[in-house]
C-alpha cells in the first residue's frame, strides 16, 4: 500500500523504519509536528521523524494544525491508501480521517480500552501494573476509541522506567503495525470494537504531578520516579532549589540498607511507617548520619542521611529510599553521594 506515516518523537522511529523496509508497502510522505526548540540550548530542531524522512528523501508535511486547508489539499493529492500513526502528537479532524482509503491506523502503547490518552506508559508504571502492551486501532474523531485490529502484551519489570518500557514497546509495536497493515491490504484482519468495560484515561504527567511527597510510602515514590523518567522528571526541593531525581532503591525495614529485591514488591502501604533506619556508623566526610535518626531508628519523611556504606538515604512514609543519580537545578546529572558531600546538609535538613 501507499502510505503517509504520521509521527514525531524517537518512539515513532522503529515503526517508520520497519515500514520503509517492508517489501509490501511504500511510504510516500510523512506528517510530523512543526520544528520546535529542543535540548539544553533550546535550538529549533526538526523532529526525529522529520530527520529520518529527510535522510530517505521523503516529502515532509508539518502543518500547524491537521485541519489546515493547505495540508488537507496536499494529502488529498497524495491520495494514500492508509496513514499509519505513532505518537504524532495532535488530534486528527474528521476531514483528514476521510482522505485515505483505509483511514488512519494508530499504534497506541496500552491494552485498550485501558489508558486512553497521551501518557499510557507513564500511567501504567505509576499504577504499579505488572502487564501492559500495545494496540493497533482505527482512528475515530474521539480520542483512542476506535476498533482494534491487534494487540501485543509486555511484562513490566520491577526496575522499568517509562523510557525502558516504551523502548521495548516501540520495537515490538513496529512489528505489530506492519503485520496489521499487511492484513488490511489482503483483507485478513478485522477491527473489533473496544469493550465497554475497563476504560481508563492517561493524561499527560505535568511537572506538578511529579513533585515527590516524601510522606508517601516508599513503593509509591519509587513508582513515581520511574514513571517520570526520563520526562518530565520527578523532583523535590532543598534550600529552595529544585533537584530532579533518577530511579531510587527501596530500603529494608529497620536497616535502611538498599533492598536488593524487587523494588515493586509489596503494596504501596507495605512496611511500618518510618521503620527504616540509616546505618548509624561513622559519618562519611562529615555528612550527618546516625544523629538524623530517631531513638527508635526511624527516619522522618524527607530527611537526608549518608549511610555508612555510602548510600544516600531519604526518609519516606514507610522505609527509606536510596538515591541514585540526581540533577540539581542548573547542573548536570551526578551521583547523589557526590552531590551530598559537596552540599554538607545539617542534621535537620530535609527535602520538601
Amino acid at each position: 500500500m501507499r502510505l503517509v506515516f504520521a509521527g514525531t518523537p524517537d518512539v515513532a522511529i522503529p515503526s517508520l523504519r520497519a515500514l520503509l523496509d517492508s517489501p509490501r508497502h511504500q511510504v510516500v510522505a510523512v506528517v510530523t509536528r512543526p520544528d520546535r526548540p529542543a535540548g539544553r540550548g533550546r535550538r529549533v530542531r526538526p523532529s526525529p521523524v522529520h530527520e529520518l524522512a529527510g535522510e530517505r528523501g521523503l516529502e515532509v508535511l508539518s502543518p500547524a494544525r491537521a485541519g489546515d486547508p493547505e495540508f488537507l489539499g496536499r494529502l488529498g493529492e497524495i491520495a494514500p491508501d492508509c496513514c499509519p500513526v505513532v505518537a504524532y502528537g495532535a488530534l486528527l479532524p474528521a476531514p483528514a480521517l476521510e482522505i485515505p482509503k483505509h483511514g488512519w491506523v494508530n499504534l497506541h502503547f496500552s491494552l485498550l480500552p485501558a489508558y486512553r490518552g497521551a501518557a499510557p506508559v507513564q500511567r501504567s508504571v505509576l499504577a504499579g501494573d505488572d502487564l501492559t502492551g500495545a494496540s493497533v486501532f482505527q482512528i475515530e474523531p474521539a480520542m483512542d476509541t476506535g476498533p482494534v485490529y491487534g494487540v501485543l502484551t509486555e511484562r513490566i519489570r520491577p526496575s522499568d522506567t517509562s523510557g525502558d518500557l516504551l523502548e521495548r514497546l516501540a520495537i515490538a509495536g513496529a512489528r505489530l503495525l506492519v503485520a496489521v497493515l499487511d492484513g488490511i491490504e489482503d483483507g485478513s484482519v478485522e477491527a473489533r470494537p473496544q469493550p465497554a468495560d475497563g476504560v481508563s484515561l492517561a493524561p499527560k504527567l505535568t511537572v506538578d504531578d511529579v513533585r515527590v511527597d516524601w510522606s508517601q510510602p516508599a513503593v509509591a515514590i519509587d513508582r513515581l520516579v520511574r514513571a517520570a523518567t526520563p520526562a518530565p522528571g520527578a523532583w523535590t526541593t532543598l534550600r529552595d532549589r529544585r533537584v530532579k531525581l533518577g530511579p531510587v532503591r527501596l530500603g529494608s525495614p529497620n536497616t535502611g540498607s538498599p533492598n536488593s529485591g524487587s523494588p515493586n514488591s509489596g503494596s504501596p502501604n507495605s512496611g511500618s511507617p518510618n521503620t527504616g533506619s540509616p546505618n548509624p556508623g561513622t559519618p562519611n566526610g562529615g555528612i550527618p548520619n546516625g544523629g538524623a535518626a530517631g531513638d527508635d531508628g526511624s527516619l522522618p519523611p524527607g530527611r537526608i542521611v549518608m549511610a555508612g556504606n555510602g548510600a544516600v538515604l531519604v526518609g519516606t512514609g514507610t522505609v527509606p529510599v536510596a538515591l541514585g543519580e540526581v540533577r540539581p537545578e542548573g547542573r548536570g546529572a551526578m551521583p547523589a553521594a557526590d552531590w551530598i558531600r559537596g552540599l554538607r546538609p545539617s542534621l535537620e535538613e530535609a527535602f520538601s
